[in-house]
């Protein structure tokens, strides 16, 4: 077989260049998402500027459930038993990068580390993408639903410091640096069809988690006692989700973050992001009507 020689230009000045292994879903839609995993580095995280465009939202039956603005955060109602999906979008005319959390664990491997170093979904210029549950493999899925925290996913691995959130850290790629590749004599076509844009695809390291599952992640701070008054998610039923491995190098700050809190009807009321519920007749405007004297001369009998 014939070898080639990849020449790589380098630029004078050395610069940080993220290498990011990544993983692309292939879907029905022509939705091409990817997600990326980062090798463990140095954290860069500085709170994102909040790019406008971005936006993440959380479906039920395909229909997108209503936001409520309260306490400086975002809300939506959870309903128990209720399957629910993730639609991510990218404004921007570049591919992004973004890692998805649910419960404080990363969707695609359920470890629980920094924005930077995490497993991501990619995303295409302009593009929407749906997640619909935790990655198992590289072609199956387990379905989100809203549940008791006790039933949720993090209780069964031990991770339930983080129930009732969703996060979303965008990254942009970094711009893409010509490669010039001088073929010798003897180079295999073969070989040629195999590199993506000068770079092999690769594939998950045997001890990462994204080939082996789910793992079980030791946390910092003990685990919170599961109350079954509050939402979390469960793992549900699997769904097929075929997904690859790229390569993609990424700018290490964010360029927009986003946090969904949800909660059960009862906690938002509790938290006053819903209204407190009046009785109906209200007995209160009943009271208000009330007057002191009416037209009868005498009591009359009860």
């Amino acid at each position: 077989m014939r070898k080639i020689l990849i020449a790589l230009l380098l630029a004078s000045a050395c610069l940080l260049v993220i290498g990011a292994k990544v993983l692309s879903v292939e879907r029905e839609e022509a939705n091409v998402g990817e997600t990326a995993i980062e090798e463990p580095q140095e954290s860069y995280y500085e709170p994102a500027p909040q790019e406008s465009g971005f936006d993440v939202e959380v479906l039920v039956g395909g229909v997108p459930l209503e936001e409520y603005s309260a306490r400086g955060r975002a809300y939506v109602e959870a309903r128990e038993g209720e399957e629910y999906e993730l639609r991510i979008h990218n404004p921007l005319g570049v591919r992004v990068a973004v890692a998805l959390a649910v419960d404080g664990l990363n969707t695609i491997d359920a470890r629980h580390t920094a924005a930077f170093n995490s497993s991501k979904w990619v995303i295409g210029p302009y593009q929407t993408i749906t997640i619909s549950g935790w990655q198992m493999s590289s072609s199956r899925a387990r379905r989100f639903y809203f549940t008791t925290e006790t039933d949720s996913y993090g209780a069964r691995i031990g991770q339930t410091e983080n129930l009732g959130v969703i996060s979303a850290v965008f990254f942009r790629e970094r711009e893409r640096r010509p490669i010039i590749v001088t073929p010798q004599q003897g180079s295999s076509r073969a070989q040629d069809d195999e590199r993506e844009e000068g770079q092999p695809a690769p594939r998950p390291r045997a001890n990462s988690s994204a080939s082996s599952g789910t793992a079980r992640v030791e946390s910092a701070r003990p685990s919170a006692e599961p109350n079954d008054d509050y939402a979390a998610t469960g793992i549900g039923r699997s769904v097929n989700n075929d997904v690859r491995w790229v390569n993609m190098e990424l700018i290490p700050r964010p360029v927009a973050e986003m946090n969904i809190r949800y909660e059960f009807h009862d906690a938002l009321v509790r938290l006053g992001v819903l209204p407190r519920p009046r009785p109906y007749p209200d007995p209160i405007r009943r009271r208000e009507r009330a007057t002191g004297f009416d037209g009868h001369r005498y009591s009359p009998e009860p």
